[in-house]
């Protein structure tokens, strides 16, 4: 007869329980061990990256911006009076010389104020000139009238002299003798209140025709201010150049101040670049400029950094010191590359794509007997527009990868067929 074992089956229960535990715990630790290993270095081709080798020696510092050419110098020519717009001689694009007429402006009220002020000035000068007349005139009767002061006195004077003899004699009498010392003392005094009076009349001549001067300097002034003012009315290029723009059309009535045209000198350039603001900071005014033109290369200095930020770009004027190429004029789009700075004896190799200067970042190098690229970490220092100096993790000769590789961001290690 069957003896009933309960305990057998409570032993088999456990021991079917310890087996499924370490099933779990065998396939927790493989997937662990699955889940840490490195996944597949991809395949890349050889001919799809770009790869270089790390180099020492001499780097040039250099930034490069776009820009136009501009001329150097403009002159824009505003309306000096309200003025209505009457024809447009000439049309934006002709060569003007100096005095050419662009347009012509009409406003009678001009012309009238001209007139005016020429009259006041013509009237001013001939009230001077009568002043000045009758002054001198003055005058010389007030020098008459001194000589005359001047003969009395020194008559009187040698009349003294020869009756003091006689008063010694006892031929003239005391008080007849000091009458006419008396009258030559007296006539003493008046001549030098007269050669005084000459003297005071002379500066109040002096003063009196300054002031009359000065009126009509002052509306001579006035006068040539509306004589300009009716001239401009024929506006004129003032220098000569190329007529650029004329901004206004016949018939439209200007205020003062209005820009009428624009006249440049086209064979006299400068090229105005937009830099970077993180790499404008080491552009320093005197700095060599290559301007190419697609056609040439100008040679160029930095002439002005302008200190304002606008767009994320900073504004680098630069003087031409080449000659201009064929093809060179106003407005012509341009490349600019300004020499920074040597740099001497340092690591550098050609800028990877999207790198950054003074990052770190990780770069594939290359093992040519292995055929696999293996991820370094590298320090990058300073940087130029198609090199960038290696601070740290590459040597002198190790082929890196340059080219875009953020494709394989999360592999340490490429294989290169």
């Amino acid at each position: 007869m069957d003896i009933h074992r309960p305990d057998l089956a409570v032993k088999k229960r456990r021991r079917n329980l310890i087996w499924i535990a370490v099933g779990v715990v065998a396939l927790a630790i493989s997937g662990y061990a699955l889940s840490n290993l490195d996944p597949p270095a991809p395949s890349v081709a050889r001919s799809t990256l770009w790869i270089e080798a790390v180099k020492r020696g001499d780097m040039m510092r250099e930034v490069r911006g776009p820009g136009t050419l501009v001329p150097k110098e403009i002159r824009w020519i505003a309306a000096e009076t309200a003025a209505r717009v009457e024809r447009i001689l000439v049309k934006p694009g002709a060569k003007v010389e100096a005095d050419t007429v662009i347009l012509t402006l009409s406003n009678p009220e001009v012309r009238d104020l001209m007139l005016s002020a020429q009259a006041a000035k013509v009237a001013a000068e001939a009230d001077y000139a009568a002043r000045k007349m009758t002054l001198e005139s003055q005058y010389l009767d007030q020098k008459a009238t001194l000589a005359t002061t001047e003969g009395d006195s020194e008559a009187a004077d040698l009349q003294a002299e020869a009756e003091a003899d006689l008063n010694k004699k006892g031929i003239i009498s005391d008080i007849n003798f000091r009458r006419t010392q008396l009258t030559a003392r007296s006539l003493k005094v008046r001549l030098e209140i007269e050669r005084e009076r000459l003297t005071k009349f002379d500066q109040t001549m002096a003063a009196q025709l300054a002031a009359d001067r000065a009126r009509i300097e002052q509306l001579d002034n006035t006068y040539q201010l509306r004589r300009r003012q009716s001239d401009a009315l024929n506006v004129r290029a003032g220098i000569a150049g190329v007529l650029q723009q004329v901004p206004v059309e016949e018939g439209a009535q200007l205020a003062p101040g209005t820009n009428v045209a624009r006249v440049a000198k086209p064979d006299v350039l400068m090229a105005e670049l937009r830099i970077a603001e993180t790499q404008a900071k080491d552009v320093q005014i005197g700095q060599k400029v290559g301007i190419d033109t697609r056609n040439g290369i100008i040679e160029g200095l930095v002439a002005r950094i302008d200190p304002a930020v606008v767009q994320g770009s900073v504004q680098v004027d630069v003087d031409l010191v080449g000659a201009l190429p064929p093809g060179a004029r106003p407005d012509l789009s341009v490349d600019g590359v300004i020499e920074l700075e040597r740099l001497n004896n340092v690591l550098y190799v050609s800028r990877p794509a999207q790198s950054q200067q003074e990052t770190r970042t990780s770069l594939f190098r290359y093992d040519t007997r292995a055929s696999r690229a293996d991820r370094v970490q590298v320090e990058l220092g300073r940087a130029s527009v198609t090199q960038i100096e290696v601070r740290k993790g590459l040597t002198e000769g190790d082929q890196v990868v340059l080219s875009d590789t953020s494709q394989y961001d999360k592999y340490d290690r490429l294989k290169i067929d």
